[in-house]
């Protein structure tokens, strides 16, 4: 299937003038789906649509807990039989191999089942009252409607994403598809229709990439629209954020990342290769939590280029449809041509590249710098390709300082058999997450996931994920006759 609706008040729809958008596929050029190109007033028609069904599904936010639970598991279930399903969208779509994306489904399967058991920890609490009598209480309520903005590169993840504790929460969503992986996309709101979600809670939209900055804004001024999640670039969620703060609603971004990977002179070297590998070239290093930048301890920086490199040569990409590489297609030209501009940078000002072939079309193979110093655009410059810089620290203290030498804070990791003194390591970079002896990709359902600096604010996942998608009230009883002053 090529063709896909909107849904807006629970029906499939074209646009509103008929308008659609084309993705190709990113390899040979093929029609990989078309969507309808949404104008602002069907954006408009799906945030009404989405308030609509909240409100006239009171018994969806005030449901008994285990009746929201049976449907997300359902879901759930239905997702994950869409496998194959999904497998071609995203080859087709964004060069995905078959690896990534049946991670994606698990991962974002057991979302759905981690959302279905939060719908009974969206509780409240009694809070002691120094007034006589008065019963006090925090509760935490649906906000309404929530506004899901999911990106491409793991498009069932964080589609889910988007998706699944919003609902878990009791609210209705808006969920706006990528322009890159519409197809992708309308999976997921089809396993959510079959789970058996009542009709019009959720609206699917999708718009033609020229009117993304244009729809966007209008779904965000919507006043049905209470909270705003987007996860993708840095520069758009400033965009976002900037406009949500007009209309003063809270956002949860989850942006870009430069993810450092540190290996201390006492590290495990055949383990910090073999996740440094996994961390920067899965899914072609196109994941938020890549490994971007390798810091290595200088009486082990040797040993350990001369052993990753090795690895990472054999790491060929190919037509993911073929499944005989190991690495896929990235997602565009303007890819290769950025990392391109990124590893020549660093060439010219001394860093020494070990590759494992040049890149044919949108089939890049890994790329490897070594000896990159602070003055290359790599250092900085998210790369979201399959190229990783190393960098030789003088001492543990410089390896540190070279950690924090970013914008971004999203992961990070540190390899050392002395965990005591990794873990100190870890407290001092500053990153939302850090994994010791781990890669930096790493996704769980329950845990609480999001970035600092420019990669963002807020949490998903978890109970985290409860405080972002409700709103907390304080409420009273009084149980005793009142006095006052007047």
């Amino acid at each position: 299937m090529t063709h896909i609706s909107m849904k807006i008040a629970g029906a499939a729809c074209p646009a509103s003038d008929g308008r659609v958008f084309r993705r190709l596929n990113p390899i040979s050029g093929a029609l990989a789906s078309e969507a309808p190109a949404a104008t602002v007033a069907d954006a408009v028609a799906a945030a009404d649509a989405a308030d609509a069904a909240a409100a006239a599904f009171p018994g969806w936010a005030a449901l008994g807990p285990n009746a929201r639970r049976a449907v997300l598991l359902r879901a759930a279930d239905a997702l994950a039989a869409k496998g194959d399903a999904f497998a071609a969208a995203m080859a087709e779509e964004t060069g995905a191999t078959e690896m990534w994306a049946r991670f994606n489904v698990m991962i974002a399967a057991a979302m759905l089942r981690e959302a279905a058991a939060l719908t009974t920890q969206v509780a409240g609490e009694v809070i002691p009252s120094d007034k006589p009598g008065c019963l006090s209480m925090g509760l935490r309520e649906p906000v309404g409607v929530v506004l899901g903005i999911a990106p491409w590169n793991a498009p069932v993840i964080l589609g889910v994403r988007a998706l699944a504790t919003p609902l878990a929460c009791g609210n209705g969503v808006v969920f706006k598809g990528s322009e890159i992986c519409p197809r992708t996309h309308a999976l997921i709101v089809e396993a959510l229709d079959e789970g058996g979600l009542p009709p019009g809670l959720v609206s699917f939209v999708t718009n033609a990439p020229e009117d993304a900055g244009e729809i966007v804004g209008a779904l965000v001024d919507h006043p049905a629209v209470r909270r705003i999640n987007f996860t993708g670039s840095t520069r758009v969620g400033r965009i976002i954020a900037e406009r949500a703060a007009r209309v003063l609603k809270p956002c949860l971004l989850e942006l870009g990342g430069k993810a450092p990977f540190v290996v201390l002179k006492d590290a495990d070297l055949d383990e910090a290769v073999k996740a440094a590998i996994f961390g920067a070239f899965f899914n072609q290093g196109q994941i938020c939590m890549s490994t971007e930048r390798i810091i290595l301890a200088p009486e082990i920086a040797d040993d350990f280029v001369t052993r990753f490199t090795a690895r990472a040569a054999a790491l060929k990409a190919g037509d993911p449809r073929e499944g005989t590489a190991p690495l896929g297609a990235v997602v565009d030209t303007l890819t290769v041509q950025k990392v391109t501009a990124l590893i020549e940078d660093a060439r010219a000002k001394g860093a020494t590249l070990h590759s494992a072939g040049a890149a044919e079309g949108v089939l890049m193979p890994a790329q490897v710098l070594d000896h990159v110093t602070e003055d290359m655009r790599i250092a900085t410059e998210e790369s979201f390709g399959p190229v990783v810089a190393i960098f030789r620290a003088t001492d543990e203290e410089d390896a540190i300082r070279l950690a924090n030498a970013t914008d971004y804070g999203l992961s990070a990791a540190v390899f050392s058999r002395d965990i005591p003194r990794a873990l100190s390591v870890a407290k001092r970079i500053r990153s939302g997450i850090c994994h010791i002896n781990g890669p930096t990709v790493h996704d769980e359902a329950q845990m609480p996931f999001g970035g600092t600096k420019d990669s963002g604010y807020g949490r998903f996942g978890g109970k985290a994920g409860i405080a972002e998608f409700t709103e907390l009230r304080w409420i009273t009883i009084e149980t005793q006759p009142g006095h006052y002053p007047l």
